[in-house]
């Protein structure tokens, strides 16, 4: 696959569950199905959102085979096969080339803090080891270790096989200095925002995507910034862009938001589940009271 297709709005999939745990091949297959029918531009699975922290190694490969076997190709697919074991890591990309993913994302370690040198020898193994292209996943509020532009940069320049990242940080200058030094040194680089109201500034600065969180449910006000900024319709972006601002209230309402995210699908007309795993649980009928107050609010609540 040429990685020009990783552009664009890309959601961070989360994975059904039933309330017993088991995975929701039914309910996930809808989630698809209906993504598919929007205007993203392709998939993550597995990714936070995905819960794969509390997954085992073989439903990480099982649902990481039906994801992929329901997009048929029809939208690129990347993988998170993030793990604290390098070993782990290289065996989950391997299993997304051969079960025909398009990428990886791959955030670094996250119980052990690793020296600058061992982070980039962390990644170069994988790089060096993967069948597909490797994405770096940076989001320092949840492992405890930022990864530096000066990082990234000698990753980018030392591995063709990294091929971008997804920045998911609460500050504009640590995306700006990706694309300036890091894709301006090497402009195949791809740099996508993970937090969503940073969407605008990476598109304008050169960045190329988002990988939001609130596109699961609502992908009409993601994509259409996206379209929008690549059009110039500033009249448009001064429509969608405070729908997406007041959208942003969603994160801060529940740790972890996964389940509210489930919710939020569930309330804007999916039929699907909305079970999160232990130790999450699901939220309260007062925090779901205030999700439906914001998506009454932004007009994507379901009949």
């Amino acid at each position: 696959m040429s990685i020009d297709r990783l552009r664009g709005v890309i959601p961070p999939v989360p994975t059904m569950f039933n309330d017993d745990g088991s995975f929701a091949a039914q309910g996930m297959g809808v989630l698809i199905d209906r993504l598919l029918a929007s205007d993203i531009d392709g998939f993550l699975f597995l990714g936070s959102a995905g819960e794969f922290a509390q997954l085992s190694h073989a439903a990480r490969k099982d649902i990481a085979e039906f994801c992929v076997r329901r997009v048929a190709g029809r939208r690129p697919v990347i993988i998170g096969t993030a793990s604290c074991s390098t070993a782990e890591v290289i065996d989950l990309s391997k299993h997304a080339g051969a079960i025909g993913a398009d990428a990886v994302m791959v955030v670094n370690p996250y119980y052990s803090l690793l020296s600058e040198d061992r982070l980039y020898t962390h990644y170069r193994q994988i790089a060096e080891a993967s069948p597909l292209p490797v994405l770096l996943y940076n989001f320092p509020a949840l492992t405890g270790q930022d990864l530096s532009v000066d990082l990234v940069a000698r990753l980018a320049n030392d591995c063709p096989n990294i091929v971008g990242i997804k920045d998911t940080v609460d500050c504009l200058s640590h995306i700006r200095r990706i694309i300036l030094e890091v894709k301006g040194a090497r402009p195949d680089f791809l740099v996508f925002c993970g937090y969503d109201e940073y969407m605008v500034d990476t598109l304008l600065l050169g960045g190329d995507g988002v990988i939001p969180a609130t596109s699961n449910f609502a992908p009409q006000v993601s994509c259409g910034i996206y379209r929008a900024v690549r059009a110039g319709d500033f009249a448009a972006l001064k429509v969608l862009v405070p729908q997406l601002a007041r959208l942003q209230k969603i994160y801060s309402l529940d740790v972890p938001f996964t389940g509210l995210i489930k919710e939020a699908i569930r309330l804007c007309g999916a039929d699907t589940p909305a079970a999160v795993l232990a130790p999450a649980t699901p939220p309260d009928a007062q925090t779901r009271q205030r999700l439906v107050a914001i998506l009454e609010q932004v007009g994507v609540l379901s009949a």
